[in-house]
């Protein structure tokens, strides 16, 4: 096949790829851009080996073969992006988004240059927009991210998150940070899911009373 059209599916299939993952990267997700953009070129990478690498042998072969093993394959890159974390699972979403990415880059690979464009925009919408439309109208649970300044020593971390777990409170995503408090102290932030009906103040009062913590202050969303 000519070169030029054989870089451009290997590029589309980057811009496709990233396009996704800067979405994911943007909620500090554990697959974010890059990953994102390998899967998608490794998969039009293997497809275009696939369909074009075996034909000078002269023999029958399926090009379907060979691109079917990005689909299971993708599966085990996609179970390290899942974290249980007691109650809960994360990363499913983010496991997903690496699947689809795989199948756009077959579809780049395989010349399907609208279907993967296509594919794109509606993984775009579905994980912004259908997002936002989960949390405000399916799933009405209040959403709150907070700062908390602690003591930095073993099993604090594991106190915070029993007590949140003893008021029904989900943790969606903890960052920690210990460059901007004093030595011996942490700044963790959270992203919580609400239980139906509980305020925000109620939840940071909790989070107050427990010893070694400090200060609690909502952040912005």
């Amino acid at each position: 096949m000519p070169a030029l059209s054989l870089v451009f599916r290997l590029t589309l299939a980057c811009i496709l790829g990233g396009a996704i993952g800067l979405q994911r990267e943007g909620l500090n997700r554990p697959a974010g851009f890059r990953t994102h953009v390998l899967v998608a070129l490794g998969a039009a990478l293997i497809m275009l080996l696939s369909m074009y690498g075996f034909q000078e042998f002269g023999q029958p072969y399926d090009p379907g073969r060979l691109a079917a093993q990005v689909v299971s394959g993708i599966g085990f890159l996609g179970a390290g992006t899942i974290m249980r974390e007691g109650a809960s699972i994360r990363g499913l979403t983010t496991a997903a988004s690496l699947w689809v990415v795989a199948g756009i880059g077959l579809a780049c690979g395989a010349g399907f240059y609208l279907s993967a464009v296509a594919a794109t925009v509606l993984v775009y919408l579905t994980l912004g927009v259908f997002f936002h439309l989960e949390r405000g109208w399916i799933n009405p649970a209040s959403y709150v991210k907070m700062g908390v300044v602690t003591l930095d020593q073993p099993g604090q971390l594991g106190r915070i998150g029993a007590a949140l777990g003893g008021k029904n409170i989900s943790v969606r995503n903890i960052t920690i940070d210990r460059a901007d408090v004093a030595d011996g102290n942490v700044q963790v932030r959270l992203e919580l899911k609400l239980p139906k009906g509980m305020a925000v103040a109620e939840a940071m009062a909790d989070l107050a009373a427990l010893p070694g913590v400090h200060t609690v202050c909502e952040l912005d969303k």
